[in-house]
């Protein structure tokens, strides 16, 4: 079927603002906006930039905004954007990062705030003998948390940050949940400096939007929630006040 691709195109050494362009392109319905990305930059505009690395909906270097929902460029099927000949599908970067060029954006703050959680293992103790061993129970804990490609997608699409880029995120929060209920982990406290803090949990107002457009169908918004209500129970048992209030 013929297809309209409208590419939202920068170039950060231009000193204007970007624009949109149309690439007409026949494509099947059960191509991914992903081949025709690919088709545009080998014989149609080769200064076409955007990030792709596994195409296999794994790696999530491919998260942009397709028909104004943030989704992967490879998962997502020409017939999920389209419904008849000659649709117009409009492709534009991710919100809240800075344009690098095209539909590439530069994910440098993305990453502070995730990695200003401590996204690794702070151990109770020592191994004793082999491994620390841990129940099917305990790992149901913390399983949802360890399906995050950090796509960055989540961060795009929460209208939190839209008035508060200082917010730490929900991948962030997803990234220490991961670790929080992680019985072997007993970094809660380590993290508190960022997790209790007015950027830190408090600001989400569950909008859901970061659910609804994760890409691995992550229940984001539960998972800040039980953040918020570990953090409270740690500050109550101490009788201390978290920073929402």
């Amino acid at each position: 079927m013929n297809v309209v691709l409208e590419l939202y195109r920068q170039d950060p050494t231009s000193t204007g603002e970007g624009e949109f362009k149309r690439y007409e392109l026949t494509l099947e319905p059960t191509d991914r906006i992903l081949d025709g990305l690919i088709r545009i930059s080998r014989d149609m505009d080769g200064t076409l930039s955007f990030r792709k690395s596994c195409a296999h909906g794994v790696c999530g270097s491919d998260a942009m905004r397709i028909n104004g929902k943030e989704r992967l460029a490879c998962k997502t099927l020409v017939q999920d954007v389209t419904e008849k000949e000659g649709d117009v599908v409009r492709i534009e970067p991710l919100r809240h990062l800075a344009v690098q060029r095209d539909l590439m954006v530069d994910q440098q703050v993305f990453f502070e705030k995730f990695r200003s959680v401590k996204p690794f293992l702070i151990p109770k103790d020592e191994v004793q003998e082999k491994e620390r061993l841990q129940s099917p129970e305990e790992r149901a804990l913390f399983d949802e948390a360890t399906k995050c490609i950090n796509c960055s997608a989540c961060y795009s699409a929460c209208p939190v940050l839209d008035d508060n880029p200082d917010f730490i995120g929900p991948a962030a929060i997803v990234a220490a949940a991961r670790y929080v209920f992680d019985s072997r982990d007993q970094g809660l406290e380590a993290r508190l400096d960022v997790l209790d803090s007015k950027n830190g949990v408090w600001p989400c107002e569950n909008h859901f939007e970061c659910t609804r457009v994760c890409p691995r169908d992550i229940k984001i918004t539960k998972l800040i929630n039980l953040t918020k209500r570990e953090i409270k129970k740690y500050r109550e048992a101490r009788g201390e006040k978290t920073a929402e209030e």
